[in-house]
């Protein structure tokens, strides 16, 4: 596996934090005794296996493409995406048994304040990490980076959350701020671990691009495609960071076909110049072809 790129290192780097983060959680949990750190601390350990999933599938996606995949391993990182999520949710119902359990028995918090810098501390170097991860997803169109960004953002609000209910109940010593902590972090473990699941699987069953960049795209075809007429049946579809597009581009019948070439390849490079990972495939039609609708050329 080629884990020389940028993502990769990302990912490689995404490890370690995540093992640092779970360390101070973990530590907090054995300190307290807490469900709600308790929560936490697993909703780490499943940022540490998905982390690892996500070197996994960049290193895939990152494969050139082959005979068996002639449009590439992409969609790789969609699979991490779902695992992510499916981990998630996994973890949630953990903590809602977690939280069942703390409540019928009243367990006291033992070393609140210990535990609550602890886990203070992992959630600050979370919030950090996920930062640059979101940054660079964007940049970088991975649907991986985003997916695991995303959730130790996440893991921010569940942390306060945590922070809270261990708080409380050590002020108040009404233990079942605790177990209510956990609850509602498990719901919002849920929560998040069913949107990225839905995500993921509006990737693989090929989504279209946004409107916004499907109007971008037209605005090119239609400026850059000077002798044809029109190109009609434009269609795009998102496979991990890479977009495909086809559309039929219709010339004069009298039209030479090494000009007809020279028109694609115009249209092909201006698209490619301002839309990044993008794969183009341009049928050219006669004009009795012609729909006059789509795109009209400027």
């Amino acid at each position: 596996m080629n884990f020389r790129g940028e993502r990769e290192r990302l990912a490689i780097r995404s490890i370690g934090v995540g093992i640092t983060v779970l360390a101070l959680k973990a530590l907090a949990w054995r300190l307290t005794g807490s469900a709600a750190l308790y929560g936490d601390a697993l909703e780490s350990f499943v940022n540490v296996a998905t982390a690892l999933a996500t070197l996994i599938a960049l290193a895939y996606a990152a494969r050139p493409a082959d005979s068996n995949h002639p449009f590439g391993h992409d969609k790789a990182e969609l699979f991490s995406a779902a695992l992510e999520a499916a981990l998630i949710i996994v973890a949630a119902i953990s903590i809602f048994e977690a939280a069942w359990h703390h409540w019928r028995l009243e367990q006291p918090i033992l070393s609140p304040l210990r535990g609550i810098a602890l886990n203070a501390a992992a959630a600050a170097l979370n919030g950090g990490w996920a930062l640059v991860l979101l940054r660079a997803a964007r940049r970088l169109q991975s649907p991986a980076l985003a997916a695991d960004g995303r959730h130790l953002a996440a893991d921010l609000v569940t942390s306060a959350g945590v922070i809270l209910g261990v708080g409380l109940a050590a002020l108040t010593g009404r233990l079942w701020f605790d177990p209510l902590a956990a609850a509602l972090t498990g719901a919002y473990v849920l929560w998040s671990g069913t949107h990225l699941l839905r995500e993921s699987a509006s990737g693989l069953l090929d989504e279209a691009a946004p409107e916004e960049l499907d109007r971008r795209i037209r605005a090119l075809v239609a400026a850059h495609a000077a002798g044809a007429i029109e190109a009609h049946d434009l269609r795009t579809r998102r496979a991990g960071r890479t977009l495909f597009l086809e559309f039929h581009l219709v010339v004069p019948g009298a039209m030479q076909v090494a000009d007809a070439h020279d028109i694609c390849d115009r249209v092909e490079g201006a698209l490619k110049a301002e839309i990044a990972n993008l794969r183009v495939q341009i049928h050219v039609e006669p004009e009795g072809k012609a729909k006059h609708q789509g795109v009209l050329v400027l």
